[in-house]
């Protein structure tokens, strides 16, 4: 179990938001992971379910503030993004380990929001550990694309330029030193400008290929546990080796082996402090039958227990 303290159970929310990247087809991710047998693989780890279908924004009326400029898609974005927020918040509140199936990265602003809303009422430091190619800490005035999915790691931060994006629903940013941009091998000068001067920790593939992921992962985990705070993992699927995943819209050479991934998601589950998560940029329509949503369903064994020996952990070694 992630967090043994807590009760088995998982709240599973489907995002299917494609809007937010350039290319089209992410909003099949949700049910291609149902497909590929996450629920059950989750069921047979001995955690009770519950999942809750796709979200639909039909009917969520529009706001009246300013779009910014640079900013795709803003006004369907933010109608998405407020609803997100506000389910993740209610699922948070449960005590299950809400999971958010993606749909593109830009889903992230209202997840993490709905879930940081919470930590903080509870007393509890959020941390976002951000497995990805990409850094997403572009804003509207940084962005050269000016697709929102590579502005949502900034704005959990609480970058300017997209202030009205949630309306009336809170808004909960988590402070910069709590990021951690772990696989990064893409971003823009601008972008790399700004994370340099919030001085946000980076494991790039050459610190990675450096030093190995587990001393990496434990560097964060030690972190964490060191101030009592609780983890949420942003896992873009185009964080792993496009050989392992070639089913995202973004592909960038040089990612993590699938043995690299499975051990951080091990590590992780060792460690108990995953307290949510979501799984963004799978692309169905760019997959090889089924290949990449099987390898992520497999990864996600790893974070809640799967194993193929008991192996003895810093808990339950004592």
């Amino acid at each position: 179990m992630i967090d043994r303290e807590s009760p088995k159970e998982i709240a599973i929310l489907g995002a299917p938001i494609e809007i937010g990247a350039s290319q089209m087809g992410t909003l099949m991710g949700p049910d291609a992971l149902r497909t590929a047998g996450l629920l059950t693989l989750l069921e047979s780890l001995d955690f009770a379910v519950a999942d809750y279908g796709n979200l639909s924004v039909n009917g969520v009326a529009p706001l009246n503030d300013i779009p910014p400029d640079n900013a795709k898609h803003y006004r369907e974005i933010q109608r998405w993004i407020g609803a997100i927020s506000a389910r993740a918040y209610e699922m948070s509140r449960t005590g299950a380990i809400p999971i958010f199936l993606g749909g593109d990265h830009s889903l992230t602003m209202g997840s993490v929001n709905g879930v940081a809303r919470h930590c903080r009422e509870t007393g509890r430091e959020l941390f976002v550990m951000w497995l990805d190619a990409h850094a997403d800490y572009n804003t509207p005035a940084t962005t050269i694309t000016g697709n929102m999915h590579g502005m949502s790691a900034a704005f959990l931060c609480g970058e300017e330029g997209l202030d009205g994006l949630l309306g009336d629903e809170p808004r909960a940013p988590i402070d910069s030193s709590h990021l951690e941009l772990f696989g990064t091998r893409s971003i823009d000068k601008a972008e790399k400008e700004l994370v340099k001067l919030r001085r946000i920790s980076v494991a790039d593939m050459r610190k990675i290929d450096e030093f190995g992921v587990s001393v990496l992962i434990r560097r964060v985990i030690e972190k964490v546990k060191a101030v009592n705070g609780v983890l949420h993992l942003s896992f873009d699927v185009d964080f792993l080796d496009p050989d392992v995943a070639p089913g995202v819209g973004t592909t960038v050479p040089g990612g993590a082996t699938y043995r690299e991934a499975h051990l951080i998601m091990e590590l992780l589950h060792d460690s108990g402090i995953v307290h949510s998560l979501d799984i963004v940029e799978l692309n169905p329509f760019l997959d090889e039958r089924g290949r990449t949503a099987r390898s992520v369903v497999e990864l996600i064994g790893s974070l809640f227990g799967q194993q193929i020996t008991d192996r003895l952990t810093p808990t339950n070694a004592i």
